[in-house]
């Protein structure tokens, strides 16, 4: 006997699957097309596909024939498109750089009428040849009405063209300055950090060899620290963006240098919400009002500095405390702290557009302390 191999019969469910995928790999391949448009061409389909629609539904109120408004509106609507497609290479020119002027409206016009003028003389022919004229209209209303109607849609195009080519070149010279700024910051940044403070990298260094006689393991922990921050200062340069985590990681450096330098005159609590942790940040953004929280903060009876970072919904809260008051920041041998604060608030605007609150004061009661508190919506935008 001769045994037949039988293929298994496929399964609905198979084919099913087989038919989403492959929709679904048209639909992206679609969506790949349309992204890699011009923006002129985007709008051209959008807006005269709206205005098909309009078209047909206006020729059916007027003959009450669904094949004749079909097959005046679909070619008209294709001639409109070719046409404003030459519009658009007039318009291009170095004539028409100047935007919406008079001169330009009047220029805009003329066009528009001269454009619609072989518009209106095909459809006459067309209505007299195919006597498709609409009811209680004569001749010249069989003229005349086309070359109104189509003057004044160009015309509308064409006013339509010149405001979209005026926001787009508002965008691009908004673009151009977030660029020029951000490149600014981004050499602000990386002076601030190859220049780091020399009087704190002199006492941290001066500090770790006088404890390495006596106390070689705090020696230790100092210089550990010290070289956390170094790292942290200088992988920001390429890198603008980084977790809370990462940030704090820093901060705590920063710290445990100072806490080695002053001993028991600083004292500082640090708490992050275990929710911000793995938040995005800008980087570099909260050390200068650490520093200026320690630099700056009364260490007559001993400096409190506290920092808080806490996440709700899609923002972040950061609060930064130190015992003092904001007449001592703005002390005239202390004007480095105006620079950073200044620092920050250009940082902010660049990372979050409208999208934070910045606030520094002075505790109106009980101890003299200064709070810096910070609110961050979103993500932050990435220098470019």
């Amino acid at each position: 006997m001769r045994s037949r191999l039988h293929s298994p019969p496929e399964r609905p469910m198979e084919r099913s699957t087989v038919s989403v995928n492959a929709i679904v790999k048209r639909a992206g391949s679609i969506g790949e097309y349309w992204n890699g448009l011009r923006l002129f061409w985007r709008a051209q389909i959008l807006g005269w596909g709206f205005f098909a629609v309009l078209d047909l539904v206006y020729q059916q109120l007027i003959y009450h024939d669904f094949g004749i408004a079909a097959s005046r509106a679909l070619p008209t609507v294709l001639s409109l498109v070719v046409v404003s497609t030459v519009l658009h290479s007039v318009y291009a020119s170095r004539r028409f750089e100047g935007g919406l002027t008079r001169r330009t409206v009047t220029w805009i016009l003329a066009w528009s009428i001269l454009a619609a003028l072989p518009l209106a003389i095909l459809v006459f022919v067309a209505d007299d040849v195919l006597d498709w004229s609409a009811p209680g209209r004569d001749p010249v209303d069989d003229f005349a009405f086309p070359l109104i109607h189509y003057s004044i849609v160009l015309c509308g195009w064409s006013l339509c063209y010149f405001w979209l080519r005026a926001e787009a070149a508002k965008q691009a010279a908004h673009r151009h300055a977030i660029r020029a700024e951000a490149q600014a910051l981004r050499a602000r940044l990386e002076e601030l950090r190859l220049q780091l403070d020399p009087h704190f990298l002199f006492n941290a260094l001066n500090g770790v060899a006088e404890e390495i006689p006596e106390h070689p393991k705090a020696a230790l922990a100092m210089l550990r620290d010290l070289t956390a921050y170094l790292r942290h200062s200088l992988d920001g340069i390429h890198q603008t963006v980084v977790t809370v985590e990462a940030e704090v990681a820093g901060l705590s450096a920063y710290l445990g240098v100072q806490r080695a330098r002053f001993g028991d005159r600083l004292r500082t609590t640090l708490h992050v919400d275990p929710e911000a942790a793995p938040r995005r940040i800008a980087s570099f953004l909260l050390q200068p009002l650490v520093e200026n929280a320690v630099q700056h903060g009364n260490r007559d009876h001993g400096l409190d500095v506290g920092i808080d970072i806490r996440a709700a919904g899609d923002r972040l809260y950061v609060t930064i405390d130190n015992t003092g008051s904001l007449d001592e920041h703005a002390a005239p041998r202390r004007h480095r702290s105006g620079i950073g604060l200044e620092n920050v608030r250009r940082r902010l605007a660049l990372h979050y557009p409208s999208r934070h609150q910045f606030v520094l004061q002075q505790a109106e009661t009980g101890e003299r302390r200064v709070i810096a508190t910070m609110i961050l919506e979103g993500e932050p935008c990435s220098a470019p």
